[in-house]
């Protein structure tokens, strides 16, 4: 496909080179400067562009090298949003996260001045000079919905929970706006919600922190509605659902049938990049609620969780196998996730993480030509 997703495409995130960590964790005890440290995030950044090209990739990203978390980083930026410290961090399977939380403090917004748009527009120019797709990730809107806690709210600015709904709508559709005029044509949203909705585990302990779960599937696609309806024709908006991506660890079990139809059926996405590196994932039977048309399922299949290279003709035969229940022309291929949603990235070097990359183009050309 020329245009995005493409056949062999990527999720985002790649392992952060050993040189811009140094400078970073020298920033974090006050021995380099934000001079320097910029300095070196636009390095690593125009290397990784480069290299994307030169193994064949038609999209670029930053890889999010200048953020140390997938999502809070933009959260943390927007009006009315506070990253705090809490008690706990996200429980991955035998390992915690960093004890970080959201907190609602004010009317939520997006500035005009978010950096975000600054790091588009230095991506922009990198992958200008190689020919290849910008391509602009930030969380998706649900993962705010899903993650703050009722009890962090001020209640002086929000009536409760169900009250954030309408200015986060606003605040994602300001923020499509300007990327689009920053130049953005492919823009995803990252979504770790949806995996949640998925697992009886997960929407436990959501119903623990006082999230109604009671028909937030449904709600969900009418919020991301909301936000993509009017959108331009020519902005691809497309969304990877996540089920936890931190040192190689994960959170969430269950196949995509609880959510599929409202996930890949009633909203507007163009695109989806699913999970499908394991068995947690189920199979494919949910693609069958993928309606016949523009959109795009984009299967992953090859893992960023080890560094063993799956074979070929297996990741071949599990292709076929989901055009048993979409259309083989509406579907892709990618790694299955991000090779570092946190600083802290996978358990893989980079050779592999490269070797996955190819393996992903080497399958693309064989399927679709």
């Amino acid at each position: 496909m020329s245009t995005p997703p493409f056949r062999a495409d990527i999720v985002g995130s790649f392992l952060r080179p050993a040189s811009l960590a140094d400078v970073r964790h020298r920033h974090g005890r006050g021995e380099a400067s934000d001079a320097e440290l910029r300095a070196a995030e636009d390095a690593a950044i125009e290397t990784l562009v480069r290299r994307q090209a030169e193994n064949g990739l038609q999209v670029a990203t930053d890889g999010e090298l200048r953020r140390s978390w997938w999502h809070f980083d933009f959260f943390g930026l927007l009006d009315g949003v506070d990253i705090v410290e809490l008690d706990h961090g996200i429980q991955f399977q035998g390992v915690q996260t960093k004890p970080r939380g959201i907190q609602i403090s004010g009317p939520i917004g997006f500035p005009a001045d978010h950096p975000f748009l600054a790091h588009f527009r230095a991506l922009q120019e990198d992958a200008a000079a190689t020919g290849a797709t910008p391509k602009f990730t930030i969380p998706a809107p649900t993962v705010l919905d899903f993650r703050v806690e009722p009890g962090h709210i001020d209640p002086a600015v929000y009536d409760g929970h169900a009250a954030i709904t309408d200015d986060l709508v606003r605040t994602y559709r300001d923020a499509l706006a300007a990327f689009y005029d920053a130049g953005a044509r492919y823009l995803q949203f990252d979504d770790t919600a949806w995996a949640y909705l998925c697992s009886d585990v997960e929407l436990a302990k959501a119903r623990e922190r006082g999230i109604d779960t009671d028909g937030i599937a449904e709600r969900y696609a009418t919020l991301l509605n909301r936000i993509l309806d009017g959108k331009p024709d020519d902005l691809t908006v497309t969304t990877h659902v996540c089920r936890g991506n931190f040192r190689s660890t994960w959170i969430s079990s269950g196949g995509y049938e609880p959510v599929a139809e409202q996930l890949l059926g009633n909203t507007a996405y163009d695109g989806y990049f699913l999970e499908y590196d394991s068995d947690r994932a189920g199979g494919f039977e949910p693609l069958r609620f993928l309606p016949e048309g523009d959109k795009t399922v984009v299967l992953g299949l090859v893992t960023t969780k080890t560094g063993a290279l799956e074979d070929a003709d297996d990741v071949r035969r599990r292709i076929h196998e989901a055009a048993q229940y979409a259309p083989l022309d509406q579907l892709a291929l990618s790694p299955q996730c991000g090779f570092a949603s946190t600083e802290e990235g996978n358990t893989l070097t980079e050779d592999e993480q490269w070797a996955k990359v190819r393996l992903v183009l080497d399958v693309a050309g064989s399927v679709w030509g």
